[in-house]
């Protein structure tokens, strides 16, 4: 996937999900009823991190000027980096992203190893069955993932018709079967990462990249989803 510049699609509003977690939604570009997710964690030093990449008009800007001062970017996997170059210059962010992608991404964004983040009470992991090893954030009561679990219910029209013939939607969590043939490489290590944070204790709140955020229950939805594995 291409980087593009700054180019504001169709964002939906900065929501609060906890203390120091918010959301911010748009459609994916070009593939009409399919959306992306945004994830923004203040930091314990009072900075903002940036879990995916979506341009927002000024007044969001403004407004997540106003939690803290953005300084640092996730890029999850290298198909998660459409707007990251752009974003990331925007804010004047230091860009993350997993070790296999840093090659790949480097001729439209400088990203660092994602081993090279400060932690500071983020807990990080890595889906070593995906090729594009997807990197997972534990942050308070909220599992942030981008590929690994999505959420879209069933829609109408032609492309919800497309959507849910390709594998993408479905009445469940699930690990959609596009995905499974892009990028997965060790589903049973997949279906064992998952069952493994299933197990953390302390955290309710799955926010996928792609679908309805899983407010309580995460835990299940990913022991759910690995069980189809």
């Amino acid at each position: 996937m291409t980087s593009r510049p700054w180019t504001v699609y169709r964002p939906g509003p900065l929501t609060p999900r906890d203390d120091g977690l918010w959301t911010i939604d748009d459609d994916i570009p070009g593939i009409p009823g399919a959306n992306r997710r945004m994830s923004v964690v203040k930091r314990a030093d009072g900075t903002l991190l940036f879990y995916n990449a979506i341009p927002v008009d000024d007044a969001t800007l403004g407004q997540l000027r106003a939690l803290g001062r953005p300084s640092q970017l996730i890029v999850p996997n290298q198909y998660h980096a459409l707007d990251a170059a752009a974003f990331a210059h925007r804010l004047g962010l230091t860009a993350y992203c997993p070790t296999v992608a840093v090659e790949t991404l480097a001729s439209r964004l400088a990203c660092q190893p994602i081993t090279a983040l400060p932690l500071d009470g983020l807990k990080l992991f890595r889906v070593d069955g995906f090729s594009t090893h997807e990197a997972v954030v534990l942050t308070g009561k909220t599992l942030l993932v981008a590929d690994l679990v999505t959420n879209s219910p069933h829609a109408g029209g032609f492309y919800g018709l497309l959507m849910k013939l390709v594998g993408f939607t479905g009445p469940e969590p699930k690990l959609p079967k596009p995905v499974r043939k892009r990028v997965g490489k060790d589903l049973p290590a997949v279906a064992k990462l998952m069952n493994e944070l299933a197990a953390l204790e302390g955290w309710s709140r799955l926010i996928p990249s792609h679908g309805a955020v899983i407010e309580t229950g995460g835990p299940a939805a990913l022991r759910a989803v690995a069980s189809t594995l």
